[in-house]
């Protein structure tokens, strides 16, 4: 049986880029969280199949995730990562791409949206990194993560409000994949504690966020214990044509826990017409 995360491979720089191209329509990159054992796909499954008859979905594993690989001696930084999504999207062809990202992959959203700004058509953030907040014990946990089934599920249980989404199954397949060669050494190298400090470096100036002229949609699940909705509150404030939704009884699961409901969002959201940026008037 094959393995459903892998899908097509690219090379994006030093980065061997494992991802997912499905669908036909405007282009929407998927760029995921930095839970342990994540990949595109086991972020993004449901997406990938309840978007993909009105979207061309492009859901790539960033360097350290999933099965893309790189050098053994690379540093991950938020610069490398853009770095190698911006190859990603040239290597494609895609000169502009709506752009969802969770969490983590908000963080870089961001990153693609204040660097190249006219790489990103509508912006989608779902219980998104990128402005600074107090690191919560659950993100420490998830950063923090050392291979067991039994830390695995733990962890499993501090994303999820519903605790009955997580079944043995579920827990094994991301703990077997947190265990795969050269995996766990690139994780727990990416944010080593004290953690407080990834999340300041995650995160961008309010400036370059405020400049943004994107439309904007946060998203984000009331009882998140891992990002606070205090982030998506604070992008609200900062990003001028933002809307937030807030889902209740959700945690930091909003496209797993909420799917049909997140899924039409960001159709609704991507599919609308494009608002004219507003003109700034003058004395006359």
């Amino acid at each position: 049986m094959s393995n459903p995360e892998i899908g097509q491979t690219a090379e994006c720089g030093p980065v061997l880029t494992n991802y997912h191209d499905v669908g036909a329509g405007d282009p929407v990159l998927l760029l995921h969280g930095s839970g342990p054992g994540v990949s595109a796909w086991a972020n993004w499954r449901l997406v990938l199949q309840g978007l993909q008859d009105r979207f061309r979905l492009l859901a790539p594993d960033l360097a350290g995730f999933g099965y893309s690989r790189s050098p053994e001696a690379m540093v991950h930084t938020r610069q490398s990562w853009l770095d190698q999504i911006v190859r990603f999207m040239d290597k494609l062809n895609v000169e502009r791409a709506h752009v969802v990202g969770n969490s983590f992959g908000g963080s870089m959203a961001l990153a693609l949206a204040i660097a190249h700004p006219d790489r990103v058509d509508k912006l989608a953030l779902m219980g998104s990194v990128g402005v600074p907040f107090a690191l919560t014990p659950g993100l420490d946990a998830v950063w923090g993560y050392e291979p067991s089934f039994e830390n695995m599920q733990a962890i499993m249980r501090i994303f999820a409000y519903d605790q009955s989404l997580i079944g043995d199954a579920l827990v094994q397949m991301r703990y077997e994949a947190s265990q795969r060669p050269g995996i766990q050494e690139a994780y727990s190298g990416m944010f080593p504690a004290p953690r407080q400090r990834w999340v300041d470096a995650m995160s961008h100036p309010e400036s370059q966020i405020r400049a943004l002229r994107h439309e904007t949609l946060l998203v984000h699940g009331r009882d998140d214990k891992v990002i606070p909705l205090s982030t998506s509150l604070t992008m609200l404030d900062w990003i001028e044509d933002s809307q937030l939704h807030v889902f209740g009884r959700c945690g930091h699961w909003t496209q797993i826990e909420h799917a049909a409901a997140f899924q039409r969002l960001l159709a609704d959201f991507f599919s609308a017409p494009r608002r004219a940026t507003p003109r700034t008037e003058t004395s006359q």
